[in-house]
């Protein structure tokens, strides 16, 4: 292996990410993440921290990083993609090469699974190192370091909490420091999982409530209760779901959309943060990889099963998917997003987080505490929206498997909840063999990259089945 994709890892070489003052100085706006030429002046370590506009700038390039590579990336190496082929909801049509994801046939090699564990951990490390920056500053006003801090701390709990559901234990970053980063252990998932909550909820106590920006491309505090409320739901927290969820329904920046086709316009009013495009005119890279005007499609579309589950009255199907005929052939594209190429001015952001996850993590968490006639209401609030009646389920687990049946309708080709929820309800090994023949037990988790174990002993043992 190459010596400089070592040198990308956590557990490499993590001088790697003492470039980033080269990375700041490169980017300079505070509302947009488009890249632009260094300027003259040159800044230097602490310089960097003391200065509003350059920690800004810190800050969005990050955001810039993130939309364009790793986990949360829209375009064909990021999450999205792999997670909907991995798990049941993406075809694969690419005619050259072996798609591990789609056969369920990783392995330690894999370039993609190497790809978006050290983009996850350079985001990590920067994050930390606005952290250090920011809380060591000794002229930044209070009301800033605390927005910068708490956007780095909010960054550092997301990121981590993809890698532990992808990876299981894995290690928790909270340092640049590169001698303690190159002898990382792994940590117990649960662990994580304290960790990641902990991260999110000072997160929330730093932030403001309200955007400092128009278009909702910076986390506030909602957007830290909304991923606090999945971390919840995730480790059982009912309660504490219900409420963290409450918190984000129940603010007044957020108000219901019942047309489908606003939900994922950049003005969305459920949208709780979104990725800004990363120049004027330019839309989601999602839109550019999943739609197809013709076919056949040469990378990607939405599975015809998957398509085929839907009620035949869900107006999702009829919005969010769109069928592309040629003779007596029929594919299938997720439409959520509808601009595939560049117009006037950008129509549409990758959305990350929005309103309608929120319902659903609390229908859920109330049914499990007994609360059915609300969660019930929350339900319904995501059925009728599609165009169905009321739910008819009864008991809590009823209500609990509609809500996941929603879920698939709801949030399919969105960052990989299909897998995780199935993976979180213990469903992985009973629903995917019925439609994807590689699948087995093992593939819960993915490996971790045989570089990093090479890099770093402490990293062992591998993933079982690898």
């Amino acid at each position: 292996m190459k010596k400089d994709m070592m040198q990308d890892t956590p557990a490499g070489n993590i001088k790697w990410m003492l470039s980033i003052l080269v990375c700041i100085c490169l980017l300079h706006s505070c509302d947009s993440y488009v890249e632009v030429e260094q300027p003259n002046s040159q800044l230097t370590g602490s310089a960097v921290f003391e200065d509003v506009g350059t920690v800004n700038a810190a800050m969005t390039g990050l955001y810039a990083k993130m939309r364009n590579n790793g986990v949360l990336a829209g375009n064909s190496t990021g999450g999205s993609l792999q997670l909907g082929w991995y798990a049941d909801e993406f075809e694969n049509y690419q005619a050259v090469g072996v798609n591990n994801f789609y056969n369920n046939t990783l392995f330690d090699g894999e370039s993609v699974v190497g790809t978006i564990w050290n983009q996850s951990y350079r985001q990590i490390y920067e994050a930390n190192a606005i952290i250090e920056g920011v809380t060591n500053s000794v002229s930044l006003p209070e009301a800033s370091r605390n927005q910068f801090k708490g956007e780095a701390l909010f960054v550092r709990a997301l990121v981590h909490l993809y890698l532990v559901n992808l990876y299981g234990d894995v290690p928790y970053i909270k340092t640049t420091d590169p001698v303690q980063n190159s002898q990382v252990s792994r940590m117990a998932s649960a662990t994580v999982y304290e960790n990641i909550i902990a991260d999110l909820e000072e997160a929330q106590a730093l932030l403001p409530e309200t955007y400092i920006t128009a278009e909702r491309v910076r986390p506030n505090r909602f957007a830290a209760m909304a991923v606090l409320a999945r971390a919840y739901l995730y480790t059982g927290a009912y309660a504490e779901a219900s409420d963290a969820a409450s918190a984000v329904i129940n603010s007044p920046l957020y108000t219901w959309e019942t047309d489908l086709d606003k939900v994922f316009l950049k003005a969305s009013t459920t949208t709780i943060w979104q990725f800004m495009p990363n120049a004027a005119g330019t839309n989601t890279s999602e839109g550019g990889l999943y739609i197809f005007v013709t076919g056949p499609p040469t990378t990607v579309g939405l599975r015809a099963d998957f398509v085929n589950a839907f009620a035949a009255n869900d107006q999702r199907k009829v919005k969010w998917v769109k069928a592309v005929t040629a003779g007596t052939n029929t594919w299938y594209h997720a439409f959520k997003y509808k601009q595939r190429i560049a117009t006037a001015s950008s129509l549409e952001y990758s959305v990350v987080l929005r309103l309608a996850e929120q319902y659903l993590i609390r229908a859920e968490a109330r049914a499990k505490q007994g609360e059915l006639t609300n969660a019930k209401q929350d339900l319904n609030l995501i059925r009728n929206t599609a165009g169905l009646g009321n739910t008819t389920a009864v008991n809590a687990d009823e209500i609990v498997a509609e809500v996941l049946n929603q879920r698939r309708f709801e949030l399919f080709s969105e960052f990989g909840h299909r897998f995780f929820d199935l993976k979180r309800t213990a469903q992985l090994n009973t629903v995917l063999p019925l439609s994807k023949p590689g699948w087995n037990a093992n593939d819960a988790l993915w490996p971790l990259p045989a570089t990093e174990l090479i890099a770093n002993p402490n990293l062992n043992p591998q993933n079982t089945g690898y």
